[in-house]
């Protein structure tokens, strides 16, 4: 009701009625136009509530969320930007173990759930084959460590037969460290020839011998694997109940491989079954005021995901607590603040020439899921948004009044802007150029769009259970609006368009990717848009991919001939170079196949 203009002709209103509504609206506009701190505080108690259990992608909780939005956002006079304002996708949410975990000895068929159980990341099929023990599975070979596993031994077509852990346990800090995860053994017994993997937990690493339970969100490795007990494997081993044990010691004692074939054959198979669930993000427009402006656009966004009841798996700080995580100020501040902004310009005439999309993402804490729907699948050009400016993460405001601003670099001379848009006698801002981060923003300046992150950081209470809306400053959050209105009115009314330009990403750009050794400078495709590959999002100048001659959008697909499928499999392949190495890349750009040498 507050954009009458827009309302007029879908109502069919007489000329008469428009005219008091129109007043109305100008009347209420003078007294209620600015964000408050009890509207902010109303939004965020129901998202961060009990009865929304986290708001889980693809839970009711995170449906729940998305129909509370529109409401307010169709409140505020807003239109969909499409459909009716839902932009739906598909998420996997669950893995659950499939019929086919099991593995045959000597005529006996172990299934149960004491015996074995597949990992996250276990591949679909079944083999019948000699089973080789590859002690830890390492293949290691830097300056400092060399230890190799497979030095002497053949496991082409075979269950290759590893340890967990490393031979130095008591170490909290190791050589072997960034070598010594599953999945990363996994790929190694890939690379070596091995059809299928068998893990086992020696006392040392593991006293209680327990399975992991399986949590979406990892790739498969490509082959059959299993977790199997250390009784099991020590009947693979010729019924020796101690055999894993005393392998377990006498690697970590004697610094070296122990790795042989045990002449028994097995027939094994692993399965996982992917359930998905069904989200949406929330996008609705301000049509621009002026005929010249309104089909360039102004993007103001927030995610309103969380981690649901936490568990293992979730990205929960709290590890071993199953309870609700709140998430108000991850992040129910930023989309009260999101809604609260779109109420402010849908009532300030003149405020936006430029049309505004004010848009709820889901997804983002499964890896920036739901941005990344909106960037790829923009019913306009991406050239024709001036600016997109997300809200992660602001509610925590402290008494010395620091606000983070993100992306300055993304546009010639933003930085200065945003500078200018601040009372600096009251709150103190950061500064950082790069376009990447961790959050929603990036999707967009992967697209050449200029962006803004704003958050007051990181707590004590981030990614846990403690995240309540209690503990938010609604008037620091008012105060933010401020700054943010203030902007984007600059943003949606300039005649003069941002010069949009490349700001490298940070390294620390996704929070449940580790990173260490050589980097090739991108950013690489987080979200898995690519099948068989992995797209470079965003190529770093001067860094060695760009000066090997690689360009933003090319498909890894192998890196020195060894395939590349997907994140796992890439950050694995760097894991295993070295600095100064000159290595190849196959690459595909615009369907043909290339060849790049990079030198790290």
């Amino acid at each position: 009701m507050q954009i009458v203009k827009e309302f007029g002709s879908r109502c069919k209103l007489v000329p008469v009625i428009i005219f008091l509504l129109l007043n109305s609206v100008l009347s209420y506009s003078q007294v209620s136009r600015q964000v408050t701190a009890r509207e902010l505080k109303g939004h965020v108690r129901y998202l961060s509530s009990d009865a929304l259990g986290g708001r889980l992608t693809g839970s009711s909780g995170d449906s729940l969320s998305a129909a509370f939005i529109a409401k307010e956002l169709k409140r505020c006079g807003l239109f969909p930007l499409a459909g009716d304002g839902f932009e739906r996708y598909q998420v996997t949410t669950k893995i659950v173990r499939g019929e086919k975990n099991y593995l045959l000895l000597n005529d006996r068929t172990f299934k149960s759930d004491a015996d074995l159980a597949p990992l996250s990341f276990s591949g679909t099929g079944e083999l019948k084959a000699e089973v080789a023990f590859a002690g830890y599975g390492f293949n290691i070979d830097t300056d400092s460590l060399k230890w190799n596993d497979y030095g002497n031994l053949d496991v082409k077509g075979k269950w290759v037969l590893v340890l967990r852990g490393d031979p130095d346990p008591e170490k909290s800090v190791s050589g072997f460290l960034p070598f010594s995860s599953d999945r990363d053994k996994t790929l190694t017994a890939r690379d070596m020839g091995a059809a299928g993997v068998l893990l086992v937990s020696g006392p040392v690493f593991d006293k209680d011998d327990k399975f992991e339970a399986l949590s979406a969100g990892d790739h498969p490795a490509g082959i059959p694997m299993l977790h199997i007990s250390r009784e099991l494997a020590g009947t693979i081993l010729g019924d020796q109940a101690s055999a894993i044990a005393d392998l377990e010691m006498k690697m970590n004692t004697e610094k070296r491989p122990a790795s042989f074939l045990t002449g028994t054959v097995v027939k094994a198979g692993s399965e996982i079954t992917e359930q998905k669930s069904w989200t949406r993000n929330v996008v609705f427009v301000l049509p621009g005021e002026d005929p010249a402006l309104k089909d360039e656009y102004v993007i103001i966004g927030a995610h309103f995901d969380h981690l649901g009841m936490g568990g293992p798996g979730s990205g929960s700080r709290a590890v071993d607590t199953i309870a609700v995580h709140h998430g108000a100020d991850d992040n129910a501040s930023g989309v009260a603040e999101m809604i609260e902004l779109a109420e402010e310009f849908a009532l300030t005439r003149g405020s936006h020439h430029r049309s505004m999309v004010f848009a709820a993402f889901s997804g983002e804490e499964e890896g920036l899921l739901g941005s990344k729907q909106l960037a790829e699948n923009l019913p306009f050009d991406p050239g024709k948004v001036n600016i997109m400016i997300n809200l992660d993460m602001v509610g925590r405001l402290t008494d010395s009044g620091s606000l983070q601003a993100g992306g300055v670099g993304t546009a010639e001379g933003l930085k200065k802007i945003v500078q200018s848009a601040v009372d600096t006698s009251r709150m103190k801002l950061t500064f950082s150029e790069e376009g990447y981060g961790p959050s929603d923003h990036s999707s967009f300046y992967g697209k050449n769009i200029p962006v803004l992150f704003f958050t007051t950081g990181a707590h004590l209470d981030y990614h846990t259970p403690a995240d309540t809306w209690e503990k938010i400053n609604y008037e620091g959050m008012k105060d933010i609006s401020l700054i943010v209105f203030d902007l984007a009115e600059k943003f949606a009314n300039s005649p003069e368009r941002l010069k949009f330009r490349e700001a490298g990403p940070k390294v620390e750009v996704n929070r449940t990717i580790r990173r260490r050794g050589a980097t090739l400078g991108i950013m690489p495709d987080f979200a898995g848009n690519v099948k068989n590959g992995l797209r470079a999002d965003f190529v770093t100048p001067g860094k060695p991919a760009a000066l090997g001659g690689m360009k933003k959008g090319d498909i890894i697909i192998s890196i020195e001939g060894k395939t590349v499928n997907d994140i796992q499999d890439y950050m694995f392949r760097m894991s295993q170079l070295k600095h100064g190495q000159a290595i190849s890349v196959e690459v595909l750009r615009n369907g043909s196949k290339l060849v790049l040498l990079i030198q790290l």
